[in-house]
């Protein structure tokens, strides 16, 4: 068992070592075969911060509702910085780093690494991983919200509910927020260049779903919310010169998730920056598919396609 209590999975080609970074529950796993330094990946788990455990990942940071932002952001960060200025020590090449995260651990992947592009003090990761990534807490319209609202695993107001409870908000403001009357005008004309429809493509427009007209500013409620703007909640929504910093990017979508459409943007405005950036869609995927790959009782064609890509990826860095 783990220090959590929970089984763990053993590989008898590996060590596995339960330690403390900066106070944070962080698990390693280390090929016992002996080899020169190699890749490093740093994994942040997703759940929305309400669900994981070290027992899956990496960084077993702290979950809501009993630990709020900023948090999980600042330990996922302060794990981060320690294993690149210290890698040596984990047998790992410092240049070989890749910082991995899925779902919200994707937002927290996408805000560390620009948090750490900016530092000049650093080696930089080589590479982030984003599996279906939370990027965006400001429109809650956009076509894989409406199109895949009610799809499982992840409905369009579990990603709110789950959103508010990490900024230790009041659940019941749920409707509101999902209308849009959290976002002032101002802010809607900011970030409209990065969340208009038309920066997604054609194909992911087509099927049907029942537009929603956005509700006009509520002032008691967007006046507290200008923190879901902020590139520490919205990393979609970062200047020019912190996207242009980030390193080489694999992103990878759904088309039966909420969150699709926040990863496609993402894309958009990292090409736009010149970031390499490697995308994978899949056609039948869902919301945490990735999750199912060792499953022995649920076996989905995309979760092979997926973990394949994202393995031959790692390979190819």
């Amino acid at each position: 068992m783990d220090i959590t209590g929970k089984l763990v999975f053993r590989d008898p080609k590996l060590i596995i070592k339960d330690v403390a970074i900066k106070g944070v529950p962080v698990r390693v796993y280390q090929p016992k075969a002996p080899q020169s330094l190699r890749r490093g990946i740093i994994h942040i788990h997703g759940g929305a911060t309400v669900a994981g455990s070290i027992g899956i990942t990496l960084i077993g940071y702290s979950l809501s509702p009993e630990h709020s932002y900023p948090l999980q952001f600042q330990q996922c960060l302060d794990v981060t910085v320690h294993l690149l200025e210290h890698a040596e020590d984990y047998e790992v090449d410092p240049a070989r780093v890749i910082v991995c995260g899925d779902s919200f651990g994707g937002l927290l992947t996408a805000v560390t690494c620009q948090v750490v592009g900016q530092r000049r003090d650093l080696p930089k990761p080589r590479a982030q991983i984003l599996l279906y990534p939370l990027l965006q807490m400001v429109k809650f319209n956009l076509p894989s919200y409406l199109q895949n609202g009610r799809t499982p695993i992840l409905f369009k107001r579990q990603v709110l509910r789950f959103g508010l409870q990490y900024l230790k908000r009041d659940i019941s403001i749920t409707d509101l927020i999902l209308e849009g009357a959290h976002v002032s005008e101002d802010m809607k004309m900011k970030y409209k260049k990065w969340l208009s429809v038309e920066n997604i493509p054609e194909e992911f427009r087509k099927r049907e779903a029942k537009v929603v007209t956005p509700a006009p500013p509520f002032r008691d409620i967007y006046e507290g919310f200008e923190l879901a703007a902020s590139p520490k909640l919205s990393p979609l929504f970062a200047e020019d010169e912190v996207i242009r910093q980030l390193p080489e990017t694999l992103i990878l979508t759904c088309q039966y998730d909420v969150l699709r459409d926040e990863g496609i943007l993402y894309k958009k405005r990292l090409e736009e920056n010149g970031v390499p950036v490697s995308w994978c869609h899949l056609v039948d995927g869902f919301h945490a598919a990735l999750f199912l790959v060792n499953n022995v009782f649920f076996h989905f064609p995309c979760t092979k396609t997926g973990m394949d890509h994202v393995v031959n990826f790692i390979r190819g860095l």
